[in-house]
C-alpha cells in the first residue's frame, strides 16, 4: 500500500489560491475558514471568498450577511487578518461592465431589465468565469508598494461534484469569446487556475461516500489538468480500543467476563443489562473504526499529502476555528 505524503508539502506553501471543496456535509466551509486563519498566521493578509450565495461564512464568524466588498472579519497571530469577500455573479458583472466597457450606468440599468439573469442563463459558463475572473483579480492585485494585497487567497468552492466544471469553465469560454477584453479575462484566468500558484484541496470524513467521491475528484482534476492539493480529513475521532482488539470485537468477538473483571478491579460493578449495552457499544465502536481504516487505505490511493482535524464534540464557533487553524499550522501549514 502506497503511503501518501504528510502534512504539508513545499509546492502547497508556494501556492496563493487554495480552493477547498468537499462532499455536502463534510465541513469544507468550515475547514476553508480554517484554513484562511492558519495562512494569516504570522502577519499575512488572506483573503476568504464565497461564491455559493450561501452566506456560510458569515455564518461561522458570527457576522452580519458579507457585502460584495472585501472586509475584515478575523486577526489571526502575530498580527495577521483575515477578509472576506461573498461574490456575486451579478455585481461581478456589472464591474466587468465598467471596467472594460465603461458601462456603469448602463449595465445597471440592464440589471433593472433582467439582462443580467438572461445573459448568465443564455451562457450558463459565464457565471462562473465572472466568478472565477473576479478572484484571479484579487489574487493578482498589488499595492503601490509593488506587493500583492493578499498573500493567499481561500475559496469555498461548490462541492466535489462541481468543482472540475465550475474550475474549468474558462476553457469553454475562451472557445467562444475569440477577441476582445472577455478573451483576455479567461485566458488570465486558464493561466493562474492550471499553474503551480494554484492548489485544489479536498475536504472528506472517514465514509464510504465522502471518500469514493474525493477519490472520483482527484481523478477529475487530473483529467482536467488541475492540481490536486491536500486531503483534510475532518471530524476524526481517536480509537478508544487497542489496535489489536479491533478485528476481534468488530466481528463482536468481546469476552463480557473480561470487561465485567476489569471494571471490578477499578471499583466498579455493573448490572447484566448495563454490561451487556457495554459490551455491544464496544462492538459498534470497533466496526467503525475499522470502517475509518479502510476509508485511510482507500485514500492513500489519492496519494496527496493528508491532514487529519479532530471532531468537536461541542460544535463549531470562532474558538474553535481558530482550534482547527491551530491543528493545521501543527500539521505544516504554512
Amino acid at each position: 500500500m502506497t503511503t501518501p505524503p504528510a502534512g504539508w508539502t513545499d509546492e502547497l506553501a508556494r501556492a496563493r489560491l487554495h480552493f477547498v471543496t468537499g462532499k455536502g456535509g463534510t465541513g469544507k466551509t468550515t475547514l476553508a475558514a480554517a484554513l484562511a486563519l492558519a495562512l494569516a498566521h504570522g502577519g499575512r493578509r488572506v483573503l476568504l471568498v464565497e461564491v455559493e450565495g450561501r452566506q456560510g461564512v458569515a455564518q461561522l464568524f458570527d457576522t452580519e450577511p458579507l457585502p460584495y466588498a472585501e472586509q475584515r472579519i478575523a486577526s489571526a497571530p502575530g498580527g495577521g487578518e483575515v477578509r472576506a469577500l461573498h461574490i456575486d455573479a451579478e455585481a461581478a458583472l456589472l464591474e466587468y461592465f465598467e471596467m472594460f466597457y465603461n458601462l456603469g450606468f448602463a449595465g445597471r440599468t440592464l440589471r433593472r431589465m433582467g439582462a443580467i439573469e438572461f445573459a448568465t442563463t443564455l451562457a450558463p459558463g459565464l457565471r462562473d468565469v465572472l466568478l472565477t475572473g473576479k478572484i484571479k483579480e484579487c489574487v493578482r492585485r498589488t499595492e503601490s508598494d509593488g506587493r500583492y494585497s493578499y498573500d493567499a487567497v481561500i475559496v469555498d468552492s461548490p462541492p466535489t461534484g462541481r468543482v472540475v466544471k465550475f474550475l474549468d469553465v474558462t476553457k469553454a469560454l475562451t472557445d467562444l469569446a475569440k477577441t476582445g477584453p472577455i478573451r483576455g479575462q479567461a485566458e488570465g484566468v486558464v493561466r493562474l487556475l492550471h499553474s503551480g500558484e494554484t492548489a485544489v484541496h479536498l475536504v472528506t470524513l472517514l465514509e464510504e461516500m465522502p471518500v469514493r467521491e474525493t477519490v472520483e475528484a482527484v481523478a477529475e482534476l487530473d483529467g482536467a489538468d488541475l492540481r490536486p492539493g491536500a486531503v483534510l480529513v475532518n471530524r476524526v475521532r481517536p480509537p478508544r480500543l487497542p489496535a489489536r482488539s479491533i478485528t476481534a470485537a468488530a466481528d463482536g468477538r468481546v469476552d463480557a467476563s473480561r470487561v465485567r473483571d476489569g471494571l471490578a478491579s477499578a471499583g466498579l460493578a455493573l448490572d447484566e443489562e448495563t454490561l451487556e449495552a457495554l459490551v455491544e457499544e464496544t462492538v459498534e465502536h470497533a466496526i467503525r473504526v475499522a470502517a475509518e481504516q479502510r476509508a485511510r487505505e482507500q485514500l492513500s490511493e489519492a496519494d496527496l499529502p493528508t491532514i487529519e482535524l479532530p471532531d468537536l464534540t461541542d460544535g463549531v464557533d470562532v474558538a474553535a476555528l481558530y482550534d482547527l487553524a491551530e491543528a493545521l499550522l501543527e500539521q505544516g501549514v504554512r
